[in-house]
């Protein structure tokens, strides 16, 4: 029993995570499940290759209801032999999100005991990191890749602490266990930046080896990061090369085009445009949302009520109860900070910031000073395009940060350091001296109310509380009516955004005051260590709840069918149901979004990775002519018959928008599923390709750039030369020709230079890349049977990789413990 008693308190900490977690998403206890924005998004895009998989019991790595057809390895894939994402199951053992939230909790807990902090305080400190703001919101909005991926950033980096600490066995262990895990998260972004992190850490502990001229433990432990590494690594192998092949093909590749949508000369050098990944920059005052949550209007959801002088005003107005919530409601935008869309603040904890604070005058250890350089570093590059000279040198020159956009979300780098620092202010502030603790302590408190105070006190110096849709809430509330309504409306709102400004820097300050006093009491000897830590640590987690349910509570749930089945097929989707021959859809309005792939196969869908050919020809040629001419039935109807490109896709229907909702337009100039040409039109570049298409006659002739194909052959078609489509499934198809010439077919088919593969009869053949976007194939005379099957090579090869390193890594694990046994 003496030999378990250590563990009691780990294991009561695990218990407690459960709790937490379950409780605080508990409409998962009655079997409903949490309606997440872009969950619901990924279920319309994976719709096909889900019915494919559970109809066939195989996977298609390949999916034609969205953008034309893209493989699926960013829409959840399973690889063969992919035995870490088997292990991250057995952890995620609780339903969604509970799993995640637990996740957060566990593995920094792990992180902090590997600091040496007590259980009863890394247990609080685990809480506070789960509970932070922007940890939840993701959850809420569905962002599950960034979550997972944010919850195994403390298990890695505690992993490669311990190696440091020359602890290579049960560091170099969790270290490959953590590392594989994160990878199979699979939000390469996330992982990016824990990188950077990392790159911090170990410049601080290379120098001190360096110094302490401990060259052979620093080989060491290199060798077990190389090995770590290298496994993690390998058992990934699949999704990494799959994800590496199909990134340049996406947007997230660099364009081969020389010109911008506008006509502009394209002068990027990074693989996407810089007002991009720059889009959702961080404010540099808007950070302050760190230690007071509402300084810049909380989020774009945030609402008022009738305390509001939004409300008085339009009461005096003359305006009834009942229209002056509504109008408050609708157009009472608290929000006024630089990004375009905010869910909710980023906000880590006033006591959090205290204490961190705290561990610079208080911990002797030097380590704060890496995770201190981390945050500052993290908060720095979410500035974006509003720090601007730091985030051009990383995207410049800092090898694959030009990969990313959202360049905000860095933050999750201070959201983990920060809580890092408050705990080590934590435990260090017990072990000082008494004269020291009450020094340090007024210190702390100094700058962190005093930060607060001068908010307070300068708040019209600093700042004026107008946000960018001010403008258009002015001009809407001018027009028609008296113009003083539209300034005093604006008034009205600036006074209640000045209201949360105030009342939240209270808020916190009342925080962080009561956490100083339940410390000074400590100092006092008038209550006891764990009174002291159980009344600050619950205070850290309250203010964190506290704030966290006013964006993501039971009401974000809903019956497990609405979120397994999340669109409904209305009028126009059965309507074109009824044709259950092989075409595609274009949605006018909803290109971007994933309820026309859930019913058909789209030529949109919602991606961050979306391949970029595609999104090239509809934002530089058909929506280009769209937003020209207007989108009524009229213009649409004109597009239909003027654009070649809608019939070469192989577009049958559009969903077309009109003033009493939308109508399905039936395409009759469309091409259908392949047909042959008589004539091939070359091209030199990227850019003659898609201008090409503009009055091409996508029936008779053909656009090939020479840079990329091979092809110099002669064609011909006859008068009843034909191409038939007799099979399709997602990976698969197959087709019959008949034509008494040597001719050409093109494919409506998206063309994809990696894993499809063609026969004639049985025998391989060469695809080309035609028309931008199609797939084109020189077919010989006479009746042939064609087929395309996709089996990418590179599942096969990191399918190989990932069972050689599992196994190795079993093995590794075996032997970690006969050593570890042995020693001890």
């Amino acid at each position: 029993m003496k030999k378990l008693q250590p563990f009691i308190p780990h294991f009561l900490a695990l218990v407690g995570f459960i709790l937490v977690a379950v409780i605080y998403f508990y409409p998962v206890l009655e079997g409903k499940k949490i309606y997440q924005s872009d969950i619901v998004q990924y279920t319309g895009m994976a719709k096909e290759q889900n019915d494919f998989r559970k109809e066939n019991n195989e996977e298609p790595y390949w999916t034609n209801s969205a953008f034309g057809g893209m493989p699926t390895y960013q829409l959840g894939a399973n690889y063969p032999h992919n035995y870490i994402k088997k292990l991250d199951s057995v952890l995620r053992f609780l339903p969604r999100p509970a799993d995640y939230l637990f996740l957060y909790f566990i593995g920094f807990y792990i992180l902090l005991s590997v600091l040496k902090i007590d259980p009863l305080k890394a247990f609080f400190g685990a809480l506070a990191f789960g509970f932070s703001t922007y940890l939840i919101i993701i959850l809420g909005v569905g962002h599950n890749a960034k979550a997972h991926a944010i919850a195994y950033m403390p298990l890695v980096l505690a992993g490669v602490l311990l190696v440091y600490q020359k602890k290579y066995i049960v560091g170099g262990l969790l270290t490959l266990f953590a590392a594989a895990l994160e990878i199979q998260a699979n939000h390469f972004q996330m992982t990016y930046y824990l990188l950077l992190l990392l790159l911090v850490v170990s410049i601080f502990y290379v120098y001190h080896f360096i110094k302490d001229k401990a060259f052979k433990e620093l080989g060491k432990v290199f060798g077990v990061f190389v090995i770590a590494g290298l496994l993690a690594v390998g058992a990934n192998a699949s999704n990494l090369l799959a994800t590496s092949e199909f990134t340049d093909y996406s947007i997230r590749g660099k364009s081969e085009l020389s010109f911008n949508d506008d006509g502009s000369i394209n002068e990027t050098n990074s693989s996407m445009k810089y007002d991009y990944i720059t889009e959702y920059s961080y404010g540099i005052g808007e950070s302050l949302n760190l230690v007071a949550p509402r300084l810049f209007g909380g989020g774009n959801s945030e609402t008022l009520d009738e305390k509001s002088s939004l409300y008085r005003f339009l009461i005096n107005y003359g305006a009834s109860n009942e229209e002056a919530i509504q109008t408050v409601k609708y157009y009472g935008k608290t929000y006024w900070g630089e990004q375009p869309i905010v869910a909710a603040p980023a906000y880590i904890g006033a006591i959090i910031f205290f204490l961190a604070v705290l561990a610079l005058f208080n911990d002797k250890r030097k380590i704060k000073y890496v995770f201190l350089t981390g945050a500052i570093l993290s908060l720095l590059l979410s500035w974006g395009k509003n720090f601007d000279f730091l985030t051009r040198f990383f995207v410049d020159y800092v090898p694959l940060y030009d990969k990313f956009r959202a360049v905000s979300s860095i933050q999750v780098i201070l959201e983990l350091c920060l809580p890092v620092l408050a705990l080590m202010g934590l435990q260090s502030f017990f072990t000082t001296e008494n004269k020291e603790q009450l020094q340090n302590l007024l210190k702390s408190v100094g700058v962190s109310l005093g930060l607060l105070i001068i908010l307070l006190l300068f708040k019209g110096i600093l700042f004026d509380f107008s946000g960018s849709i001010d403008g258009q809430l002015l001009q809407m509330f001018s027009e028609g009516q008296d113009p003083s309504f539209g300034n005093g409306f604006i008034d009205a709102l600036r006074e209640d955004r000045k209201s949360m400004y105030v009342n939240d820097i209270l808020r916190s300050g009342g925080f962080i005051l009561a956490a100083t006093i339940a410390l000074w009491m400590f100092i006092k000897d008038k209550i006891s260590i764990i009174t002291t830590v159980i009344i600050v640590g619950g205070l850290m987690v309250l203010d964190l709840f506290v704030i966290d349910k006013n964006y993501v509570n039971s009401k974000d749930f809903v019956s497990a069918r609405e979120v397994d089945y999340p669109f409904e097929a209305n009028e126009i989707d059965n309507q074109i149901l009824k044709d259950t021959s092989v075409y595609r859809v274009y949605d006018i309005q909803g290109r971007l979004q994933a309820k026309t792939s859930y019913f058909h196969k789209s030529v949109g869908g919602y991606s961050a990775v979306r391949p970029r050919r595609m999104d090239e020809l509809f934002t530089y040629k058909v929506e280009k002519d769209l937003n020209r001419i207007g989108g009524s039935i009229d213009s649409t109807l004109y597009i239909t018959k003027n654009n070649p490109i809608l019939d070469m896709l192989n577009i049958k229907y559009l969903v077309v928008p009109t003033g009493r909702g939308e109508i399905a337009v039936t395409n009759p100039f469309v091409n259908g599923n392949a047909w042959f040409v008589n004539k091939i039109n070359y091209v030199n570049n990227a850019d003659e390709e898609i201008n090409a298409l503009d009055s091409l006659d996508t029936k008779n002739v053909v656009v090939m750039n020479s840079l990329e194909n091979s092809f110099k052959g002669n064609i011909e078609k006859d008068s009843t030369a034909t191409i038939k489509l007799n099979i399709y499934q997602p990976n698969y198809l197959k087709y019959t020709s008949n034509n008494s010439k040597n001719g050409f077919g093109v494919f409506s088919e998206m063309y994809y230079k990696n894993g499809w593969k063609a026969t004639i009869d049985g025998k391989e053949t060469e695809i080309y890349n035609v028309d931008y976007v199609l797939r084109g194939l020189a077919i010989p005379a006479g009746k042939h049977t064609i087929e395309f099957k996709f089996e990418p090579q590179v599942v096969q090869t990191g399918s190989r990789i990932a069972l050689t390193s599992s196994i190795l890594i079993f093995l590794l694990f075996l032997g970690g413990i006969y050593f570890e046994t042995k020693k001890k």
